[in-house]
């Protein structure tokens, strides 16, 4: 429902067939996201760190294709987006890297790849394994987090940084991105991460929320 209401809301879309959909995080709450973007009829492409957790979602038949190579998930988003065909494509790498890549392609090609945009990692919990910064791997996240907690708390912020660099160059191209209720706007407003509506006072972020302004 959320991502349906969001292509009504955000596209004037009723049919998201040939429709893009980023987000990231298949553990917990955000696991339902790969098979939502499928009956709503999209192209969803999913980031996840954990490669336990893609394989669970696979394995549950919720996410239909997995892939850690970024060429790869272009040329499928590519493909699946000109013959609208519904996929949930599941990218085993960090989500800034993902959002990075379509900056690229839109400077290379003019094009815009994604249309609707949003994020579940675990960000109410940002410092203790809930986001994972780009500049680490995972297994080595993992390591600075027991060993130097505030050296992996200053990366997470850096890179909460580059995220919302990524997601405003494509915002501004006329993707839409929403918070899904985990903290990110939040989280990345702490960091200094450029989120504040302008002309609004600070409580107020430059991207709605899927509670107020879509389920609502």
């Amino acid at each position: 429902l959320t991502v349906l209401n969001a292509g009504r809301r955000y596209l004037k879309a009723e049919d998201l067939s040939g429709k893009v959909f980023v987000t990231s995080g298949l553990g917990g709450m955000s696991g339902a996201q790969a098979k939502a973007a499928v009956i709503a009829g999209c192209v969803g492409i999913i980031a996840e760190v954990d490669e336990a957790a893609l394989l669970k979602r696979h394995k549950q038949g919720w996410l239909m294709e997995i892939s850690n190579n970024l060429d790869h998930c272009i040329a499928r988003l590519r493909e699946a987006k000109k013959n609208k065909i519904a996929l949930s494509l599941g990218y085993h790498g960090n989500v800034v890297d993902l959002w990075e890549r379509l900056v690229y392609e839109l400077d290379k090609t003019g094009e815009l790849l994604v249309d609707l945009g949003s994020d579940q990692t675990s960000c109410h919990n940002p410092f203790n394994g809930g986001y994972y910064p780009v500049q680490l791997g995972f297994e080595e996240a993992k390591q600075l987090l027991s060993t130097s907690p505030g050296k992996f708390r200053t990366l997470v912020q850096e890179s909460l940084k580059r995220h919302v660099a990524a997601i405003n160059k494509l915002a501004d191209k006329g993707m839409f991105f929403w918070d899904y209720g985990n903290a990110f706007l939040l989280e990345a407003q702490r960091a200094g991460a450029d989120v504040e509506k302008k002309g609004a006072n600070k409580t107020e972020f430059r991207y709605p929320s899927y509670v107020q302004h879509i389920m609502g």
